[in-house]
């Protein structure tokens, strides 16, 4: 009956605009997906959306007998990511024309499937040679450059992935473009003590994340490269002992971290060939590996400080055709270690892996407002222990889960 309740609203309004597009002065352009989605993995793997968006396979996991518990294959079948948008162009507004987006698909939050969720929504104004955007849309570190694969995960986690409220502005001098944002958390939010991924941390450090770039455009080539920055207060107070004498401190300790990317991609009327590389520290907030480390600890108050886990992710993509499209995609991940020596308590995700490795190839197939395609990846990752003198891995051994994507998708 929600569903039910969810779709009426939705084409109602969407009848309200088409009425009140001939009378105002805006102009209205609705679009969607539906889109079905079937997959089948040879390893329990790290995962969101219920297997759906892919991450990397998990580590072995000894039953009694010594038998892998993770060596299981599973598989599923989804339509939620079915997504209907409208775009909107406005009136003038001084000398800027004036746009907005909204989108949303049924992925949900956390493990609520099947229900409304915003992906994008969002205001901008125009000028000639710059805009302003105002609101939720893809993180600048996604950018204009990523894997066109089928898995919805987009090649993450060597490709960072994100939607997030943010402040962005752009310039463009000759072929150039100059970028800068103010991102904050939302959907996708940063990794803290406790393992927990939650917006307070950057909401307590009051300081968005700040990203800063410039693209250079030819007729067929894009390069670009950027830079973010990143600061989090992990906790406000800190606790020491228990029951009644217990005492609460007061802390307000940071960890402060900054990460690059570069990118290019060629294009034309066959070919699309792209390639990113970035060098993170601490960016669990758009699907990568990483994190940070406690490096000390005071007993006498319980407060903390933290060294930030560096790594160098590179991926790979070439898509060739127009009704038929063979595609292929590589990546690599590296554990960088942290930039400091820690206690040995960690904050983040995947920090007990040395490398992972995705190499996958897709095929699919064509037509207007239709989309079909079959897509495999073979994905390792090695785990080891962690050395806390300076956070790198040792004593790799790999894992592996070959993936199945099956999609099938109309378009209007």
């Amino acid at each position: 009956m929600k569903k039910r309740n969810i779709l009426t609203i939705l084409l109602v309004f969407a009848t309200i605009l088409q009425l009140n597009a001939q009378i105002k002065d805006v102009k209205f352009n609705f679009y969607g997906i539906v889109r079905a989605d079937i997959f089948y993995n040879s390893r329990v793997s790290q995962e969101m959306i219920d297997g759906l968006f892919y991450m990397y396979p998990l580590d072995k996991k000894l039953d009694a007998n010594g038998e892998d518990l993770n060596a299981r294959a599973s598989s599923n079948f989804y339509v939620l990511t079915t997504r209907l948008g409208v775009n909107v162009e406005g009136p003038k507004l001084g000398t800027a024309r004036t746009f907005a987006k909204i989108e949303g698909d049924f992925r949900g939050a956390g493990s609520d499937l099947f229900t409304l969720r915003i992906r994008h929504a969002y205001f901008q104004l125009n000028w000639d040679k710059s805009d302003l955007l105002v609101g939720q849309t893809w993180h600048p570190l996604f950018g204009d450059v990523f894997p066109k694969v089928l898995n919805i995960s987009t090649g993450a986690p060597f490709q960072p992935f994100s939607r997030a409220p943010q402040v962005r502005y752009r310039h463009s001098f000759g072929g150039f473009q100059a970028i800068g944002a103010l991102v904050w958390q939302s959907q996708f939010a940063s990794i803290g003590p406790g393992n927990t991924r939650s917006v307070k941390y950057l909401k307590n450090s009051v300081v968005p994340e700040i990203y800063a770039g410039l693209n250079y455009r030819t007729n067929h080539w894009l390069f670009g490269a950027g830079i973010e920055l990143l600061s989090l207060m992990p906790l406000t107070q800190t606790e020491v002992g228990s029951g009644t004498d217990a005492k609460i401190y007061k802390t307000s300790q940071r960890i402060t971290t900054l990460s690059y990317d570069a990118y290019l991609q060629y294009t034309n009327k066959d070919w699309l060939i792209a390639a990113k590389t970035t060098l993170g520290s601490n960016l669990t907030q758009v699907c990568m590996l990483g994190g940070y480390a406690v490096k000390s600890y005071n007993p006498e108050n319980g407060k903390e400080t933290y060294t930030p886990y560096r790594i160098s992710s590179t991926w790979f993509n070439a898509v060739y055709g127009k009704k038929w499209k063979p595609g292929i995609f590589a990546g690599y991940m590296k554990n960088l270690g942290t930039s400091s020596a820690n206690t040995g308590t960690v904050y983040g995700l995947g920090t007990d892996i040395k490398q992972l490795t995705s190499i996958g190839a897709q095929i699919t197939y064509n037509l207007p407002h239709w989309t079909f395609g079959m897509e495999y990846s073979s994905i390792s990752a090695w785990y080891g222990k962690r050395n806390n003198s300076n956070g790198k891995i040792y004593d790799a051994h790999s894992v592996n889960n070959q993936r199945i994507v099956g999609s099938a998708m109309f378009i209007f």
